[in-house]
């Protein structure tokens, strides 16, 4: 794993600076004056909070517009690597507590992760997690299950590369399945539960996938 550097690290606390400022204020200067009574604290930490992440979604993505993520094998000390170091800062600092969390229910969940970049078709949820948003496309009435994790990152030694995963339309990715960087899916496919597909791996229309690391079980035409 490459170390974070220092640059990347205060160029980062340089936004989230400005991130926090621009969320606490929003929160007391709307909310600040008006007559909460005993819940006056509450209201306003709960405000602030909200406002915090409205304001970093707005940041990240224009973080994301001047310094997009590079699709391929990641060169050490290049423009490429500063951002997708930051890209983990942001997710590290701010956005892991939000995606990896139970808490908020899953159609809120499916606008987080547009806010934060993913293409997501009309009807499709996510009950799992999508590690790189910004990277991770979906078609329509696609599910997700319970725990399954997507990542469009590959971290291996020193070795860094990013890899976009593209999912079709009517595909169904079961629970606790592993979906690495690079996976392409096409419409109608079905991951069982606890799969783990490997990088790259090309899921053809209507096939069914399963096992560790997962392989073709059947096309659906068979079933």
């Amino acid at each position: 794993m490459r170390k974070i550097t220092a640059q990347q690290i205060t160029f980062f606390f340089m936004m989230f600076g400005v991130i926090l400022f621009l969320g606490i204020g929003t929160a007391y200067g709307l909310l600040g004056k008006l007559p909460l009574g005993d819940f006056r604290g509450m209201t306003l930490v709960i405000g602030a909070i909200v406002f915090v992440y409205l304001y970093a979604f707005a940041v990240y993505r224009m973080f994301l517009r001047f310094m997009p993520l590079k699709e391929g094998d990641i060169v050490e000390g290049s423009r490429e690597e500063f951002a997708a170091q930051v890209n983990i800062l942001f997710y590290l600092m701010l956005f892991n507590s939000l995606i990896r969390t139970h808490f908020l229910p899953v159609p809120l969940m499916r606008l987080i992760y547009q806010a934060l970049g993913a293409r997501l078709g009309d009807n499709t949820y996510s009950a799992g997690t999508l590690l790189d948003p910004a990277l991770t496309e979906f078609g329509v009435n696609c599910i997700i299950g319970h725990d399954a994790v997507l990542f469009c990152h590959a971290i291996e030694g020193k070795h860094f590369s990013l890899s976009r995963i593209r999912v079709g339309d009517n595909v169904t990715i079961g629970a606790t399945a592993v979906i690495m960087s690079g996976v392409n899916i096409g419409d109608g496919a079905i991951v069982s539960a606890g799969s783990v597909v490997l990088k790259n791996t090309q899921i053809g229309p209507n096939e069914i996938w399963g096992g560790v690391p997962a392989k073709r079980l059947i096309r659906k035409e068979q079933v």
